[in-house]
């Protein structure tokens, strides 16, 4: 549990002569940004980051969301006042999937203490915790992304980890199904993979279920410690959270970044569709 923090020990840390660095990610899939979200009120000492422009690169055929340039992410970091030796919090409204994504690229990049706050501002608020319209000023920080931390996967690699390990996909069923596809060209899903909803590891709040919980959810569908696991999603969004849940239940994974944004976009790679990992 240790990629986890609660509101009530955020409140705790927060009161500190030196609180961790706090991350303000507020997206929304396929809505503007969220920087005026953070403008009408944000936690405390939070500095705002943009999921789009900050934690990805451009949409292209690598998909909507693949890895920032290195040196992008790194100034942005840096302006937020990312410390190498010092702790790092991140949240979002709620649904975790962006907080996540920052959660898996600092921690991709190198930095060795990074968490998510379980449940995002909600749960702040939920636990007594006020909002302020305060933008904190902050000191540069100092830390140099050093990729490979984390593993990762490209096309052929979620292709042959399909075939000879689990690679499970983090979309809505319906989307792995092939039945809807509200944003890429093709519907269905990765030859081989495993239907898995990153929704299916939270409650209603928003809030990962317990460790207990999560490691049953995913020893059924064949995830468990020592099995080799990757996940995608639309875009490296909703998988990153999903990687989050599979190492709060003592599961490393790798992510497939592209994730079906770049798969699709080859006419050459095969789709799957129905109920079936086909």
């Amino acid at each position: 549990m240790d990629a986890i923090i609660t509101a009530t020990e955020w409140a705790s840390e927060s009161a500190g002569e030196r609180p961790p660095t706090l991350l303000d990610i507020r997206y929304r899939p396929g809505g503007p940004p969220g920087r005026p979200e953070y403008d009408a009120g944000h936690l405390p000492g939070a500095v705002y980051v943009d999921l789009d422009a900050e934690l990805a690169g451009a949409p292209g055929p690598r998909g909507r969301h693949p890895l920032p340039d290195t040196e992008v992410f790194g100034a942005a970091m840096r302006r937020a006042g990312v410390r190498a030796g010092h702790p790092v919090v991140v949240y979002d409204g709620g649904l975790g999937w962006a907080a996540a994504r920052a959660w898996w690229l600092l921690r991709w990049a190198g930095h060795p203490s990074v968490r998510f706050l379980d449940g995002g501002l909600p749960a702040w608020t939920a636990a007594g915790g006020q909002l302020t319209r305060e933008v904190p000023a902050v000191d540069e920080g100092d830390f140099v992304p050093r990729p490979g931390a984390l593993p990762v996967l490209d096309a052929d690699g979620a292709a042959a980890l399909a075939r000879r390990g689990l690679l499970l996909d983090a979309r809505a069923g319906e989307r792995y199904r092939g039945e809807v596809e509200p944003l890429d060209a093709v519907a269905g899903h990765i030859p081989g993979a495993v239907s898995a909803p990153t929704t299916e590891n939270v409650a209603g709040d928003g809030r990962f279920h317990p460790a207990k919980t999560l490691a049953d959810r995913f020893a059924e569908l064949g995830a468990e410690p020592g099995a080799e696991v990757g996940v995608y999603c639309g875009s490296g969004v909703s998988a990153a959270h999903e990687v989050l849940a599979l190492a709060v239940a003592g599961v490393p994974a790798a992510l497939y970044v592209g994730s079906w944004s770049e798969w699709s976009s080859d006419p050459d790679r095969p789709v799957a569709t129905g109920a079936q990992p086909g």
